[in-house]
């Protein structure tokens, strides 16, 4: 079948994929420098601990905030703005003379990625021609899984060669590159819109979006859970060492990287409304594989649930944000973006806090055992989120 769709500007998916790999790199990347900032420094855990609390308080705090002044103000504007702000910030961290001046500059790159995460999904509405939003989405989505798997990877190399200060200064010309990239391509803003009736809540009480910002919050807190709870489990059930761990770890992320080209295809083709409900029937299925696999069954059957679990996790991923992005108006699309990207942080949250709590009390099966009911949940309202609305038509080209 020829496609004879247009085509989204290779420039402009480069800047937007620089835009979304920046945030996943700077949440994921500090991480393993945490033990060796507290020797540099002579602080504690809980002291170097803020290193990376600073730049996720950030970027939580204000993600709803700085989409809605992209809406107000221009969001190559503020884009740009952000972009600076992430590749200066990032400068002044690999120049830190002591522990709070490097806790300050995180906390201005989280505002940075605030910026970067609230807005590069909005600008996919308005730069990508609508047959291919699902595919930039996919791509967006893998970039941000490639990011932050190779986040601690790649940090623990450059502690290694190069010291501390080269895994922040690792972000100056990477966003250098991106802002060039996003000043040269990305599309100008138009004259500034007010729209009627546009608090952010009132943009928030519209029931399709509600349930597809609920639907994010709890996919993304059974993802979470995997994250916090396999390194335990892995340790403790089949005892591997902390190198094994890690490669077992990266599996998950390495799927998600893999299917989201995939997936933004599905999306393009079969609509984003059918494929978010495949996409959460294939990560409630892995919970469950988790949940009911027996130890005897060996690596294999944690790694095999986990990633259908994570593959249906792209796929989620890809078609809600294809769905709730294509049906936000345009003076709201920094505002929406943003809402989308706070109910994935506070998923995250929950799945650290609460299904970590689950953990620590009553064991593995049980976590997946909860976490299997929040995906059946999530299911559930998927089902009753009906297609006919403004995405659908958007997500799906018409056939010749």
């Amino acid at each position: 079948m020829n496609d004879d769709s247009p085509r989204t500007p290779p420039g402009v998916l480069a800047a937007l994929a620089l835009c979304m790999l920046l945030p996943a790199l700077g949440t994921s990347i500090a991480n393993v420098a945490l033990p060796t900032l507290a020797g540099v420094f002579g602080a504690t855990f809980p002291q170097v601990q803020w290193v990376v609390l600073a730049y996720l308080l950030s970027v939580t705090a204000l993600i709803v905030g700085v989409g809605r002044l992209g809406d107000r103000w221009g969001r190559r504007r503020l884009l740009l703005a952000g972009v600076g702000l992430f590749t200066a910030a990032s400068a002044l961290a690999g120049a830190a003379p002591d522990l709070g001046v490097l806790v300050a500059a995180r906390a201005l790159q989280g505002v940075g990625a605030a910026v970067m995460m609230a807005l590069t999904l909005a600008f996919v509405a308005g730069a990508v021609p609508k047959a291919n939003a699902g595919r930039a989405m996919g791509l967006l989505g893998s970039v941000s899984a490639v990011g932050t798997a190779l986040g601690p990877t790649v940090g623990g190399l450059l502690i290694t060669h190069a010291g501390w200060p080269a895994v922040f200064l690792a972000g100056v010309p990477l966003g250098g590159l991106a802002l060039a990239l996003a000043w040269r391509h990305l599309p100008a803003d138009p004259p500034p819109v007010m729209a009627p009736g546009g608090t952010t809540w009132a943009t928030a009480r519209d029931p399709a979006l509600r349930s597809r910002l609920l639907q994010s919050l709890l996919v993304s807190a059974v993802v979470m859970s995997t994250l916090v709870v396999g390194p335990f489990h892995l340790s403790a059930a089949f005892g591997l060492n902390a190198a094994g761990v890690g490669l077992a770890m990266s599996v998950g992320p390495a799927v998600a990287a893999w299917a989201g080209a995939p997936a933004g295809r599905l999306v393009d083709r079969f609509g984003a409304h059918r494929m978010a409900r495949v996409g959460v029937a294939g990560l409630s299925t892995g919970a469950a594989g988790l949940c009911l696999a027996p130890v005897a069954a060996g690596l294999a059957g944690y790694l095999v649930p986990l990633a259908v679990l994570t593959a249906g996790y792209a796929l989620f991923q890809a078609a809600n944000n294809t769905a709730v992005m294509a049906a936000a108006p345009d003076t709201r699309r920094g505002t929406v973006s943003g809402l989308l990207n706070l109910s994935r942080q506070l998923g995250f949250i929950a799945g650290t806090s609460l299904l970590g709590a689950v953990f620590a009390a009553t064991g593995f099966r049980t976590t997946f055992a909860a976490a299997t009911v929040l995906a059946a949940v999530a299911l559930a309202i998927t089902a009753r989120t009906g297609s006919g609305t403004a995405t659908a038509p958007a997500a799906r080209p018409s056939r010749g």
